[in-house]
């Protein structure tokens, strides 16, 4: 063993029969065994009972009959030898009951086979099913056909009808909703399982358990036809004694499992609700006298002397006193990342039990101090495993039980300004005394073909990801995890926050919600209780967390202070209320106001953590990077967790048996949340998307910065582990291309410490451009990743490129041909032809190969939105920019001197008409609609371009454009001309950020490079297509055909470049990629700039810096024949300038005014400034990251003098979410910004999106203005609006 490890067995505390019961606290009879649980939470009820009720599943305060009061998860053994293998599969007690079972399914209760429980029901014409599984996702025909129901995918509300009123839960789970509702046919589906087994001989004499690790949402259960008990509560174990209920040879088990319940009130999580068994079901077996419960705390003040204190209860379910008992203790060490253990033959302790009486529990606790163990991190998981055996007086092992442990110590503590690395004074998050940063994904179990299942190989892979993604840390939302998780994370070294199996989001967070009523007091209590008690022994979980979005009442406070009753040694997270649990946490913040955060100045709970950030909706995670240079600036943030993991969708199948990702409403499900389910950074299928790269980048604990070209500073981030696992690899690449390559000593560097390594270019010329790549690879082979695997990276331009030989120079060739229309160039090997009516190339070939036709060559700005467009896209169809026309109002032609021929166009783009596009960007259901009758004139959104083609004798063409627009306060999707060629080329090389596709908030990730690709394979594969495949900061791309003819694009600046199968209008309409046509052309998007992808879905939306505006842009670029040396061909610069702008399209006249205050702001993200800044894009919200602040809400504004006005304008968010609406306002002026007077009350009409304008009875004069919301569209206590200006008189 590398450190000695010293025990000293304390005796603490023995409590003679723990717990005594009497019948008085029961209101039915109790069989023997119910004596010997603790006393029971409350709704946990025990007794016989001849048969249910029928009416538990929606009876609000009875939560179970015979479950087991929760218990850690351990198994019994034989002897030490096998106990320290620890896993259940291991022990010979313990029986798998997974596989097929007998199974019929109904749409409501009523048409349940009622007898099916008995002993002589013929059940075998039922269908067989696999357990585990969920019946709607296992009816799932190959030809879309739905054999089980439907799943159901909502978000926020459960699936049968319900109201956001108080009580409205008393109504129950069987109301009747409207006929389009899939809940009114399909009620309340029921699932009948019938299952055979025999208890193996060995187990007679024996307590026989049977363990339901996960149903949703409630079930009944009998053997043998005997009724045992009920059990809701679908992600936390449910284990009921079965012994009295066995008998020799053949068993049968029955279950009966209703989709909805009371309980679901309680699980309203952001999933496909699926109903059935989906967990491992499984037998176990303990002797008579046994250890009930075994808990393990490791505990230290100075992370050298700890204490490995030892909880056991052992109870009695004989009939005999059980005494002269004792334990016996021995601890393992396992091998760093294995199940490999070691026994540490110093740590053996005995400790004696008190008599038991029968039925009663005796608890046994111990200390065990231990110096300098190996401590458990995610960085370094150290795990040890603890046997305890019951040993009789005569030295016979009655059982033996274990659990793997880890030494890790989390703290909450107030730090002085001196003990802080940043010298700030604080309250912070420690693990074993180090203020660790929380790199963290939001979990959901789900798989593709199995629904909620998944297997512990997926699970394995899961992890494996994250490791190689640098990811540290989980949230388990928003409900405990499979116990294999926990196993894994503890193995591997993965952070945890454990969650509650509470979200009861249908009711919000007013007095509707289901955290008030007394009646709920149990369920939330019992949850929390369930949660704490399986998993207390993992290392893993650092924090735990009460729930989720379930309203901030006192039910939680109660459950809050139960669980510190059971455990102390970590802190409690909930997002809804942090007044009452130990540290602070909010959702999808903006970055200003995490930078604000991160300075400690907030009034807010410290430390924070953001439970949920970076909405990974489809094509996502804007400015992830942001977010993490405001977090790593200080300690007050540990740290957050991206919104989510994985993917939910499902596997469908077209009526062709073509299979395909499946969302919300693809199989008939209504209501539904469509594509709002789809949410990780990698697919359902556990592709990677390329967000992933970007999480793998900004997550890595590798800092490198550059002092000068040939020295860098690298910085260990980790806070517990050296370098010594890596090796340093330096490579130097010139315009692209790999030069030179060598490897440096890392293994020093210790963590959290800097060095600085100095590796000169061995030569570097003065006209290329060199970039230095500084990777840190894998030393050795690690369960995620093989030798020489690069787990952290950093790239840097060491020399920029000089300057490159004009195109005019080096374009050489015959004299060029002019038509004598021309509109025609023909030179040696090529020729072009220009639409003079549109002002663009109708047509280029270069030899036998056409590379634009029919005019394939013109402005564009409009992309297929993504699911984080929400805040603009409407927009884009407003201002027609999904249908330009482009119409050229001047043209000339020149004949330059150096042979080469110049054509200016002033160029008109705008559509005929606006358009609005029905669906929304989760639904995957759109459609454009043209608003023909109100055609366009001069007045609305148009963009002037001065473009200019210069045609050189070797084919080259230099495009120089400035492009202007008359309304500058439009936000672009993106910006360039769009490239349309033939489909034969396909074979997409590039010089930019790559190989993922990339946004201008989200390249991080994405390095510079010469990559290869093809346009199919950069359509990706986003089960709602959308837009992709851009590539930022290219220096030039290439697109050619099988023979590797074709033409290349070099930028005259850096650009960003996209090429596609498909057209941006295709990607809209379809709602998945089988949905798409057959390509019929190659489209090449170049682009001046592109709008980040932010993270609207549920979030901020793009940062100011990340927006292409309609304002004034240079764009050039130069279009020129593949060669085999592309680079060669890229070694060009512009000869021509750009020219100049139209003039005179801005016309516009308001009455200037700034905000001076604004009572609730949501920092960042709703800065009340928004409201005066002309952009419509961007909104003031009231506050609601941590609080929501209460009507009413107001906005001063100071017109810098006194001016008369006559009404007001409003616009309300344009975005496709609402929250915030006014509805009732008042206007107040006044002289001083003191004293305001009420000039004017009012009400605006429900019309989203839509300005709308005020008049007051009379003119006023003011040079101060009050606008204040006195209520919400929606009645919540949200206000928003996107401007807000004066009717000048």
């Amino acid at each position: 063993m590398p450190n000695e490890l010293i025990p000293k067995i304390n005796y603490i505390n023995r409590m003679k029969n723990y717990l005594k019961m009497s019948s008085a606290c029961l209101l039915m009879a109790l069989w023997p065994c119910a004596w010997a649980q603790h006393n029971p939470l409350g709704g946990f009820a025990y007794g016989d009972k001849e048969a249910p009720t029928g009416k538990e599943w929606e009876s609000v305060e009875e939560l179970a009959l015979n479950k087991e009061y929760p218990r850690a998860y351990f198994f019994s053994f034989d002897n030490e030898a096998q106990a320290a293998q620890v896993r259940p599969e291991k022990s010979p007690y313990w029986l798998s009951l997974n596989g097929q079972w007998r199974f019929h399914w109904c749409k409501t209760p009523d048409e349940r086979p009622k007898d099916f429980y008995k002993t002589n029901y013929d059940a075998s014409s039922w269908d067989m099913t696999p357990v585990p599984s969920n019946w709607n996702v296992q009816g799932i025909q190959k030809d879309g056909k739905l054999k089980y129901g439907l799943p159901i995918y909502v978000n926020q509300p459960v699936i049968f009808y319900h109201e956001r009123k108080v009580d409205d839960w008393r109504q129950g789970v069987m109301r009747t909703p409207p006929q389009t509702w899939t809940t009114y046919e399909y009620r309340n589906e029921v699932g009948s399982y019938i299952r055979y087994f025999e208890v193996p001989r060995e187990w007679k004499g024996r307590e026989v358990y049977i363990d339901f690790d996960g149903v949703d949402s409630f079930f009944y259960l009998w053997i043998n036809g005997k009724y045992v008990g009920f059990s809701k509560n679908s992600r936390n174990a449910a284990s009921f004694n079965i012994s009295k209920y066995l008998k020799k040879g053949q068993n049968k088990l029955a279950v009966e499992v209703y989709r909805n319940s009371d309980g679901s009130f309680l699980e309203s999580q952001d999933m496909f609700r699926l109903p059935g068994i989906f967990r491992t079901v499984a037998l176990r077996s303990t002797p008579k006298v046994q250890i009930r419960n075994l808990n393990v705390l490791t505990d230290t003040d100075n992370l050298s002397d700890w204490q490995l204190k030892v909880t056991a209860e052992v109870r009695n379910l004989s009939k005999k006193e059980a005494k002269d008992y004792r334990l016996q203790y021995t601890v393992y060490k396992n091998t760093l990342y294995k199940d490999d253990a070691q026994k540490v033959d110093a740590l053996q302790a005995t400790t004696e039990v008190q008599a038991v009486a029968p039925n009663a529990i005796e608890k046994v606790s111990a200390a065990i101090d231990v110096k300098q163990p190996d401590m458990w991190s995610a960085e370094a998981p150290n795990r040890y495993v603890l046997v305890a055996q019951l040993v009789d007086k005569k030295g016979n092992v009655i059982e033996a039980a274990s659990t793997y442990f880890g030494f890790r110590k989390v703290e909450i503590k107030e730090t002085k300004a001196e003990d802080d690395s940043f010298g700030n004074a604080g309250r912070y998050f420690y693990v074993n005394g180090k203020p660790i940063k929380l790199k963290g994904v939001n979990r959901h179990e789900t798989y593709p073909d199995q629904g909620h299942v998944v297997t512990h190989a997926q699970m394995e892979e899961e992890v494996m990801l994250m490791k190689r993604a640098n990811i540290n840390h989980v949230r388990c939302s928003h409900y405990p995890p499979d116990p294999y998780w926990f196993y894994l994370s503890d193995k591997y070294g993965i952070y945890l926050e454990d969650e509650a199996n509470i979200e009861s989001h249908e009711y919000y967070y007013g007095k509707e919600s289901l955290s008030h009523p007394k009646e709920w007091e149990k369920a939330h209590t019992a949850r929390v209780v369930e949660m704490v008690e399986a998993a207390y022994n993992s290392p893993s979980i650092v924090i735990w967390s009460l729930g989720n979005e379930a309203g901030p009442g006192q039910n939680f406070v109660t459950a809050y202070n139960h669980l510190k009753t059971l455990d102390t040694s970590r802190p409690v997270q909930y997002e809804r209320n942090n007044d009452i649990v130990d540290m602070g946490s909010n959702q999808y913040p903006s970055v200003a106001w995490v930078k604000g955060a991160a300075t400690g100045k907030y009034d807010i709970k410290y430390p924070f953590h953001i439970s949920e950030y970076a909405h990974s909706m489809g094509n996502a995670v804007g400015n992830l990077a942001d977010y993490w240079e405001a977090i790593e600036s200080s300690n007050y943030i540990c740290g957050g967790a991206i919104w989510d993991w994985v993917d939910q969708a499902l596997t469908n199948y077209t009526p062709d048996g073509k299979p395909y990702a499946a969302y919300g409403g693809d199989f008939g499900d209504f209501p539904n949340d469509g594509q709002f389910v789809m949410n990780g950074i990698i697919f359902a299928d556990r592709t990677v998307k390329p967000q992933y790269y970007e999480v793998q980048k900004v997550y890595q604990n590798i800092k490198v910065k550059k002092l000068s070209f040939d020295t860098f500073q690298i910085t260990n981030k980790s806070y517990f582990e050296p370098m010594e696992g890596y090796e340093g690899v330096w490579k130097l690449y010139r315009n692209g291309e790999l030069v030179e390559e060598r490897s440096f000593d890392v293994s020093p560097l210790k963590p959290q410490l800097k060095g600085v390594v100095t590796i000169a270019p061995k030569r570097m010329d003065s006209k290329s451009e060199y970039i230095v790549v500084i990777e840190f690879r894998q030393a050795a082979d690690k369960p995620w990743a093989k030798k020489g695997f690069v787990q952290a990276r950093e790239q840097f331009i060491i020399q920029e490129a000089g300057q490159k030989p004009a195109i005019a120079t080096v374009a050489e060739g015959s004299a060029l041909e002019l038509s004598p229309d021309q509109k025609m160039i023909v030179g040696k090997d090529f020729s072009v032809m220009f639409d003079f009516d549109k002002g663009t190339i109708e047509t280029l070939r270069y030899g036998n190969n056409t590379i634009i036709e029919n005019s394939g060559l013109a402005l564009n700005a409009f992309r297929a939105f993504t699911n984080n467009d929400r805040w603009a896209y409407q927009q884009w169809f407003a201002k027609g920019l999904h249908n330009l026309q482009h119409k050229a109002l001047a043209k000339s032609v020149k004949a330059n001197a150096d042979g080469s021929y110049s054509y200016s166009f002033t160029v008109q783009s705008q559509a005929p008409n606006a358009a609005k596009i029905e669906g929304g960007t989760a639904s995957g259901r759109n459609k454009i609609v043209e608003l023909t009758d109100r055609p366009f004139t001069d007045a609305d959104f148009r963009f002037v371009t001065n473009q200019v083609f210069t045609v050189y004798p070797d084919g080259s063409i230099e495009v120089q454009a400035s492009i202007a627009s008359n309304d500058d306060f439009v936000n672009l999707p993106q910006l360039g001309y769009l490239v349309t060629m033939p489909k034969s080329y396909f074979r997409f090389t590039y010089y930019g950020r790559g190989k993922q596709d990339n946004y201008s908030d989200r390249k991080s990730g994405a390095f510079l490079g010469i990559y290869e690709s093809d346009v199919l394979k950069e359509a990706g594969n986003f089960p709602k297509p959308q837009d992709v495949g851009h590539h930022q900061d290219s220096r030039w791309a290439a697109l050619t055909n099988m023979r590797g003819a074709g033409a290349i694009f070099v930028g005259t600046q850096p650009m960003d470049v996209a090429a596609l199968p498909y057209t941006a209008q295709e990607m809209t309409l379809a709602g998945h990629p089988f949905e798409l046509p057959n390509p019929s052309a190659t489209y090449l998007q170049l682009n001046i700039a592109t709008t980040g992808v932010g993270g609207n879905s549920c979030g901020p939306t793009p940062l100011q810096r990340d927006r292409v505006m309609a304002t004034q842009h240079h764009f050039g670029f130069i279009i020129r024949p593949a060669q085999e040396k592309l680079t060669q061909a890229a070694n060009v610069s512009a000869s021509t300038e750009a020219p100049a702008f139209a003039p005179g399209l801005i016309n516009r006249s308001t009455i200037p005014m700034k905000v001076i205050f604004a009572s609730s702001e949501e920092v960042g993200a709703g800065n009340a400034t928004h409201l005066v800044d002309g952009n419509p894009n961007t909104i003031w919200h009231s506050a609601y990251s941590v609080t929501v602040a209460k009507h009413p809400h107001w906005v001063d504004f100071d017109l810098s003098k006194e001016v008369s006005f006559k009404g007001i304008s409003y616009l309300p968010r344009t975005d496709e979410a609402g929250n915030g609406d006014v509805k009732d306002f008042s206007i107040s002026v006044s002289d001083d910004a003191k004293t305001w007077k009420e000039v004017h009350k009012g009400s605006f009409s429900q019309n989203r999106g839509t300005p709308q304008q005020v008049l007051f009875k009379s003119p006023v004069k003011a040079r101060y203005v009050r606008f204040t919301a006195l209520s919400e569209q929606y009645g919540q206590d949200f206000a928003s609006g996107a401007e807000f200006g004066l009717i000048a008189e």
